[in-house]
């Protein structure tokens, strides 16, 4: 549950000084900049300080220093300096004999190291609970597809029922599936891993079954068309089916634990599957009642891409969050074979980016803010190269950028 850490006995009106130098990550640096905030303001300014390489001379109220000039150091001068500006509306509060109890301001997550991060404890996510040798012998609850006339391709969303086992999984983890039969060596296929498109509590909400969300695999080899073993034997499979699941795998996708952090998302096709997980979560009404603990009150910012609208998927389902929660949802399509991008070519989600930067970049300065990406392995390059575009814009170095917000456990990419 949100604790305030709001002023408790009216609005604090104090304006506060910052002066800065060196503000902007990589070359050319600004020079020394004095910036006037009103107290409301002051976290979110230290934070962004921080994340772009800045380093703090002084920070005052009405002429009265309250951080040490000696202290350079944004992660180390911000909590003291928000914890001090803090405790003088207590101590009028108490004076003036208000009977509201001061409350202490919280840390400022003003460095975007590991020390100083909101990241899911690793060592209680479930790993390999079932392995290739040993797998799960899940049921198959249902199977149809997800478009409409018009579209490209076969996608199907695929339930498998959890019952008599110990599979269980949380948001932005994937599972493997073993399917039936032999390779052209007479030996068992392997597994071919997909990420989970259901919340833990699954789409019936009652822990017990897995969700995916699969394309079938099609190429063309020496004038034949392929397809791939595994996405055809799941999007042909019938309810009732027994099939083998090995995991659940991955750290590398979970949301943070944070009600009011920020969700960035970049999807192409069925890499809208942990994202579908992640909204589910924050906004089904189902999800929001059995999860009293996790009520998401942040910004969630999903861009998806798809050839044709007939290839959106979930589409209903993301309408309907949009309408239900306006303030925390947004939702932006890249159409490639529909829409056209500013110089006239096929629009597609770095095209998105770029239009989207300013607004992007000032949610990433915010370190409650992550960013996720899942697709075609073929989509990372465009949107790095509109990353970089886009930090420019801002004086900001995307190659040091990026592996900042690695560290950090801010930057999440699943691709294949």
């Amino acid at each position: 549950m949100r604790v305030s850490t709001g002023n408790t006995s009216g609005v604090d009106s104090r304006m506060f000084t910052v002066v800065i130098e060196s503000l902007g990550v990589g070359r050319p640096r600004r020079a020394t900049r004095q910036l006037t905030v009103p107290f409301q303001q002051l976290q979110s300014l230290l934070q962004s300080v921080a994340l772009r390489g800045g380093r703090l001379k002084i920070i005052s109220v009405d002429g009265q220093p309250l951080a040490d000039p000696a202290t350079a150091d944004p992660a180390t001068a911000a909590p003291a300096a928000a914890a001090e500006a803090s405790s003088a509306p207590a101590e009028a509060a108490a004076s003036a004999g208000s009977a509201a109890e001061p409350v202490a301001a919280e840390p400022l997550a003003a460095d975007p190291s590991p020390a100083n991060k909101t990241a899911v404890a690793h060592a209680d996510v479930p790993v390999n609970l079932y392995k290739p040798k040993d797998p799960f012998i899940g049921t198959v609850v249902d199977n149809y597809s997800l478009l409409v006339d018009g579209a490209i391709g076969r996608v199907n969303h695929i339930t498998f029922d959890l019952s008599g086992g110990n599979l269980h999984y949380i948001e932005g983890q994937s599972i493997g599936i073993i399917p039936d039969g032999t390779d052209a060596n007479d030996k068992p296929h392997k597994l071919r891993l997909y990420s989970i498109a259901s919340t833990r509590h699954g789409d019936n909400i009652a822990d017990g079954t897995v969700s995916l969300c699969v394309r079938q695999l099609e190429y063309e080899k020496e004038g034949q068309t392929i397809y791939g073993v595994c996405s055809t034997f799941l999007c042909d499979i019938k309810p009732g089916a027994k099939v083998k699941i090995t995991g659940p795998v991955g750290k590398e996708m979970l949301l943070p634990p944070d009600e009011d952090a920020n969700i960035i998302m970049f999807a192409t096709g069925t890499g809208i599957a942990p994202m579908r997980a992640y909204l589910r979560r924050m906004f089904e009404p189902a999800e929001r009642t059995k999860n009293p603990e996790y009520q998401f009150a942040g910004k969630a910012w999903l861009f998806m891409g798809a050839p044709k609208t007939a290839n959106l998927l979930y589409e209903e389902d993301l309408q309907r969050y949009l309408t239900d929660f306006p303030e925390n949802f947004r939702y932006t399509k890249a159409i490639s074979r529909e829409q056209q991008n500013a110089k006239g070519g096929r629009m597609y989600i770095q095209d998105r980016v770029l239009e989207h930067a300013e607004e992007i970049f000032t949610l990433i300065e915010n370190p409650k803010t992550h960013v996720y990406m899942c697709g075609l392995r073929g989509m990372e390059p465009g949107i790095d190269e509109a990353m970089t575009a886009a930090a420019a814009a801002k004086g900001l170095n995307w190659a040091e950028l990026r592996p900042q917000l690695k560290k950090a456990e801010r930057w999440h990419v699943e691709t294949y």
